[in-house]
This record gives structure tokens, C-alpha cells and sequence, in this order.
């Protein structure tokens, strides 16, 4: 099998040659930048500048030659825009903190905050308030919030929606170009679809907007659908009405180009339970994600991926109602989230695009020889009989150890019979 029939082999519940592999499909399945250029000198690779793929949590691109190496079966098609208002179609060179050279986008111009850290503001403009903020010795940035006081009589669903706008053609075809070049590399390619993540707390703060209107407080939304559930029913309904259409195009544009389409990466759980219980779910979430769900299971041959974090088994039943086929990232650090049981439980109705291994505790901190066992037995659970495709407990971090990240790689080739 090439790298595409494996992962379709695997999301169509089949036992692949191969367990399928992912690192870079998506900006929830890749690694810091820091990692990935360990990773290029480790494999003796050109030096060159990572390209940063999302600025917030300075996560990276895996270049072909890196992906190669890897043996990864995907390839991502993101959408020109990017957190902060910025677009990723151009790129220049930024040295960030830790020293290291990186392709951002060329409109990204961070700002001191006097204290050895970095602000950033919407679009660059400098009239705007500061946004987003990286503090000394982070790598990450965090959002500010700017929550204006609203009347809850007087909001209106609009307000909610003002990032989400219709693709252009220029949108179109930088979508097109990524999906002909992982289809060139015989890679299952990945559409990272834009504005489908129903309360997704990347978006609540409007991290990108001039003036954010509505509710951009994450306590406010998560209570919202119990305190203003009519006003979240229809913010959503016109939100997806958006994303349809914005399908709808990609689809005329890309067709089978694209194989997977990750359509949410909203958590609805944190490590201990759930942020929204599964009568909310079935009555705030669950109809508008199966009416975009279905309409892509009618008109395309896609495969839709799913992303969220923590404690979410009491709501998996009901992802796989909504129409979701793959749940990422299997965090089996988190409460009732076993993997057998997992396996054992779903594994005939959902794939799982994750849970390889713990980031939290084995990949960061523990021995190569702990992330081999991991690695080995995880493949092992959530191999057979397909329904899984390989990857970290989401992104990798900065500061995991090199010799763990190879430890890794080397123990999935080693399950493959590739080592």
C-alpha cells in the first residue's frame, strides 16, 4: 500500500499493511517548531528555516524531506487564514526568542512588552489593542481578552459571527495547490476546514477581529448554552449555514484532492469530566454538526476528523451520532479514557487519530526505552482490525527530549516491520 491507501484502509475500519502514521496532517496533530528542527539535523536533512504553521502555539510544518524520514501518511491543506488575523500564503523570516530562524507569516510583527516578553496585535495594526501575548521564557502565546459589556437582550447572533466570511478564490487555490502536492506525494491529505469549530475556544476571544462584538469570555460561552440557549442554537445555525457553503466550494474546487476534512477542534472536556454534558450536546451541538456531517458523507468521499481533548467518553456515543468518523487526540491520560476499553468499546464505529502516546508525562519526561513500550503497546491496542491512525497525545512540545522524539519514530517503524 502507498501512504493514502493505508490511512483510507485504516478509516475504513480494515487492517492496513501498516499501522497509518501522522505527524503534520493538521495543527493539532504536529510538533513545536524546536522539535521539528532537532528532528532535520537528527536526520541529516537541508537546513532550513521551519515554517510556522499557527503562531499561537508555534507549532510547524513537516516538510517532505522531514516526512519522508518519518514515514508520516499525511499531508495537510490549511486555509490562508491564521491566527491573528494574519494569512500564511507568504512568509518571511523571524528569529524568535529561543533564537531560532522560522518562516511566519510576512504581516506577523510582534512587539516587546517591556518585560522580555511579546505582544501581538490584530492584522499588525498598531491603533488595535494587544491581542495576544507571549510571556519571558514562553513559547507559546496566550489570548487577551476583550470583552465588552453586553446586554443580553440587545446581543445579537451576528456579533458571534464576524470572523467567519465565505472563501474567495484566492482562499481556493492555495487549498488546491497543498492538496496537488500531497496528492503528488501519494499522501492522504488533510483539509483543514475553517470556522466549523462550534465554540472553539482558539476562536471565543476574536483574537483577530478589530472589535469583537458578543460573547468572547470562554466563562461566559460555556455557560451560555444554558443560560442563552436560543442565542447559541442560532449563532451556530448561521455558523455552519457558512461553513456549508465554504464546503460546498472547496468541494467544486478540490473534489477527491482531498481525502479527510477536519472540521472541529472545540474541547468539550477537560482532564477530569466534561465542560458540556451530553443533554447539552444532544440539544446545542449535536444537530448542527450532523447537518454538516451528513452533507459531506453525501457529496464527497471524505473522511471527517474531529479533535478534542480530555475526559470526552461519555460523549463519544454521541460524536459518532453526529457523524464524526475519527476522534483526535485520544488523550488517554485523562479520566476514563483507557485505551483497550476505548478500543474495545468504539473501535468498530470511530477511528482513533491519536493516543500513541502520553505527552504529558512518558514523551516529555520519561526513558526512550518507557516510549518504546508505550509506543509498541498502543499500536497494539488500537492497531487491529484498523479504526487508527498514529500520533501523539496532540501537539509535541517544546523542550521533549530528542532522544525520546526518535525513540518514538524508531518504535512505530519497528511495529511496522520497518526497522
Amino acid at each position: 500500500m502507498n501512504h493514502r491507501e493505508r490511512v483510507l484502509t485504516s478509516l475504513s475500519h480494515k487492517q492496513p499493511d501498516k499501522i497509518a502514521f501522522d505527524f503534520g496532517g493538521t495543527c493539532c496533530t504536529t510538533m513545536h517548531v524546536s522539535c521539528i528542527e532537532k528532528l532535520r539535523d537528527y536526520y541529516g536533512l537541508e537546513k532550513r528555516p521551519v515554517t510556522v504553521v499557527d503562531v499561537f502555539t508555534m507549532v510547524g510544518m513537516i516538510d517532505e524531506d522531514l516526512a519522508d524520514a518519518l514515514g508520516v501518511d499525511l499531508s495537510p491543506a490549511y486555509p490562508i487564514g491564521a491566527s491573528f488575523g494574519l494569512k500564511r500564503n507568504k512568509v518571511k523570516e523571524w528569529k524568535n526568542p529561543q533564537g531560532q530562524i522560522l518562516l511566519v507569516p510576512s504581516e506577523f510583527n510582534p512587539e516587546s512588552d517591556g518585560k522580555g516578553g511579546l505582544y501581538v496585535r490584530p492584522n499588525n495594526d498598531p491603533s488595535l489593542p494587544v491581542t495576544g501575548h507571549m510571556p519571558e521564557k514562553s513559547f507559546y502565546f496566550d489570548a487577551v481578552l476583550r470583552q465588552d459589556t453586553y446586554d443580553e437582550d440587545e446581543i445579537k447572533p451576528t456579533d458571534n459571527l464576524m470572523e467567519w466570511q465565505l472563501l474567495g478564490e484566492d482562499d481556493l487555490s492555495y487549498i488546491k495547490e497543498q492538496a496537488e502536492n500531497g496528492r503528488r506525494q501519494d499522501r492522504a491529505v488533510v483539509f483543514g476546514a475553517p470556522g466549523m469549530g462550534l465554540g472553539d475556544a482558539a476562536d471565543i476571544p476574536g483574537v483577530g477581529l478589530k472589535n469583537p462584538k458578543g460573547i468572547r469570555n470562554y466563562t461566559d460561552w460555556y455557560t451560555a448554552p444554558l443560560l442563552m440557549e436560543d442565542y447559541v442554537k442560532e449563532v451556530f445555525d448561521r455558523q455552519m449555514n457558512i461553513a456549508l457553503e465554504n464546503l460546498r466550494r472547496v468541494n467544486d474546487t478540490c473534489g477527491d484532492l482531498i481525502d479527510v476534512v477536519f472540521t472541529c477542534a472545540a474541547d468539550l472536556s477537560h482532564q477530569h469530566s466534561l465542560f458540556v454534558s451530553p443533554e447539552t450536546y444532544k440539544e446545542c451541538y449535536l444537530p448542527y454538526y450532523k447537518k454538516v456531517n451528513d452533507w459531506i458523507h453525501k457529496n464527497t468521499n471524505w473522511k471527517i476528523l474531529k479533535h478534542n481533548c480530555g475526559a470526552v467518553r461519555p460523549l463519544i456515543p454521541l460524536l459518532i451520532e453526529s457523524g464524526f468518523d475519527a476522534l483526535n487526540p485520544v488523550q488517554t491520560s485523562a479520566d476514563g479514557m483507557d485505551p483497550a476499553r476505548l478500543k474495545d468499546d468504539f473501535g468498530n464505529d470511530i477511528t482513533f487519530w491519536g493516543g500513541g502516546i502520553d505527552t504529558q508525562e512518558i514523551l516529555p519526561f520519561g526513558t526512550p526505552e518507557q516510549v518504546r513500550q508505550q509506543v509498541l503497546e498502543r499500536c497494539e491496542i488500537f492497531g487491529n482490525n484498523g479504526g487508527f491512525v498514529f500520533n501523539t497525545v496532540h501537539d509535541v512540545q517544546a523542550n521533549t527530549p530528542l532522544e525520546n522524539l526518535v525513540a518514538l519514530i524508531d518504535a512505530v517503524k519497528e511495529f511496522n516491520g520497518d526497522k
